[in-house]
């Protein structure tokens, strides 16, 4: 059967969502309303002015820019002619950038006005763009050598681009600093995220009348991809944020009677904590969600009360995975405290040890999903997807316990990731910009618990023999080579390692000692 009958691509379900909602506002941004029909239209343009830019089925568009309707319009236009979004961390440095937009062959490169300045100096570190797009939010003045997004999509036709599509296509590819001291492309087809979004709405349980606020980062899985696609999706009004801010939460969420909304436990807890909080009327907001680490009990009773019954679902997974493999659903959030819930709809998960057989109930092994929602593999990089898809199986590399019940509980990181505000942070990447320092002979780094961050950055340094180094120091360094969240926030001098036979640091030795 031809793939134009059977199909059900991202591209699909932006058309579909604009026959049924139709006039029904989409999205509110800025206080400006989009309906699905504009948002479809919107998409339309946008894919043919790629078409125009010669972007064909397959290559590479990077997006660089702060939450606005551009993001979602650029993935539903970049599938409806087979290309491929690649969304870049608005955090990361010129460095950082280069290597994605690189080692992803994006040919053409869209990045927001603000945003613009600290690339513009190092666009000879971009060779594979052809094209740079600039969308002006802020400023009108379009920088020499790029091209107006808003103007020049204004100027294209709406028809629909007639490009056969499979749903086994690239729709996307996110880049997760994973284990690894170089970041990986995962390649997301529109299988694995039609999948993930139909597990959301289920386990989440999505409605059509919910208003939803968006103001955590869209280059970000958890925010595109649980939230605001499967809410267009089921048709339901869609609010975005800028930029996050817990003021401008609390306003939004009287402001449009918002009904449901995701942020990190450091978020929520910004909000609670927030001075002018009890000023404004809440009573709407009767769904939340959270991720990236786990939520303090005390939190989750403080939230139940002051929302009034506010119910809360706790999302677990990652990039690979679309980014949802478990939930722990309202029920169970103060019954299971701690937990990452159960597998999704469209989600198996068990524990593997090293050999690759299932542990027991109760010990730990090595989480491990099948699922339609997996990446299709990671870009350019064969080694590492067969590393990943070990026994048939897609490997997380966190190491979990079921209990007796089977809610899953996350105990530790295999190789060393740490979640810090809700960013992951992979300890080698920081340890090899330690190493080109002059002064030091050894460095581990590690993640510790904070009360606002969750878990920090920490670094354990040995200095080389005669030589000295000092906190401060250490910190302005990683500061030069990496993105502010990638830095420490505390550095400790030792004289020595914890070590095994055979060598090998005892980071966990590290974690308990400076922990206390």
């Amino acid at each position: 059967m031809s793939n134009i009958i059977n199909r059900d691509t991202i591209g699909d379900m932006a058309r579909r969502a604009a026959t049924k909602y139709g006039d029904k506002t989409a999205i509110i941004f800025r206080d400006t309303k989009i309906s699905f029909y504009d948002l479809e239209r919107e998409a339309r343009r946008f894919a043919n002015l790629m078409t125009s830019y010669g972007i064909k089925k397959g290559d590479r568009v990077a997006v660089y820019a702060y939450n606005s309707p551009y993001y979602p319009i650029s993935m539903m236009g970049l599938a409806k002619i087979g290309a491929i979004q690649v969304p870049i961390n608005f955090m990361l440095n010129a460095e950082e950038i280069a290597f994605i937009i690189n080692h992803s062959g994006s040919r053409i490169f869209i990045v927001e006005d603000t945003l613009y300045p600290g690339i513009s100096k190092n666009k000879d570190k971009f060779p594979t763009v052809e094209r740079w797009g600039f969308i002006p939010l802020e400023y009108p003045e379009i920088p020499k050598g790029c091209f107006n997004l808003i103007a020049e999509m204004a100027a294209m036709p709406y028809d629909e681009p007639q490009v056969e599509v499979s749903a086994e296509d690239i729709v996307q590819i996110p880049y997760t600093s994973g284990t690894e001291s170089k970041p990986k492309g995962a390649m997301l087809s529109h299988r694995s995220l039609m999948s993930q979004y139909h597990s959301c709405i289920f386990d989440g349980q999505y409605s059509t009348d919910d208003v939803s606020l968006h103001a955590l980062p869209l280059f970000h899985c958890a925010q595109l991809h649980c939230f605001l696609m499967p809410y267009l999706y089921i048709g339901a009004t869609n609010v975005i944020m800028h930029k996050a801010d817990p003021f401008e939460m609390i306003r939004l969420i009287e402001k449009y009677q918002i009904t449901h909304m995701f942020a990190p436990p450091t978020v929520w807890i910004g909000i609670l904590n927030h001075p002018k909080f009890r000023n404004y009327n809440h009573t709407s907001l009767k769904k939340a969600a959270y991720g990236a680490s786990i939520m303090p009990v005390e939190i989750i009773k403080q939230l139940s009360v002051t929302f009034h019954g506010l119910k809360l679902w706790n999302y677990y997974g990652q990039t690979e995975m679309g980014p949802v493999a478990t939930i722990l659903k309202p029920e169970d959030q103060l019954l299971k405290p701690g937990s990452a819930g159960k597998p999704v709809l469209n989600v198996e998960t068990r524990l593997m040890d090293d050999d690759g057989k299932f542990v027991p109930v109760g010990e730990v092994g090595e989480i491990v999903h099948r699922s339609g929602h997996v990446m299709t593999g990671y870009l350019n990089d064969p080694e590492k997807t067969a590393d990943a898809f070990q026994f048939g199986w897609f490997h997380s590399g966190d190491l979990g316990r079921f209990d007796e019940d089977g809610y899953l509980y996350v105990v530790d990181r295999k190789k060393d990731m740490i979640k810090t505000g809700g960013e992951n942070v992979a300890s080698r990447e920081v340890e090899e910009v330690l190493y080109q320092h002059p002064n030091i002979e050894e460095v581990a780094v590690i993640g510790l618990p904070d009360p606002k961050w969750i878990e920090i950055v920490a670094v354990v340094a040995v200095p080389k023999k005669d030589a000295t180094l000092n906190e401060k120091e250490l910190i302005a360094y990683c500061k030069e080579h990496l993105a502010g969240f990638k830095c420490p926030k505390k550095v400790f001098i030792t004289d020595k390692l914890p070590k095994n036979p055979s060598g090998k640091i005892l980071k966990r030795e590290l974690k308990e000692q400076y922990n206390s």
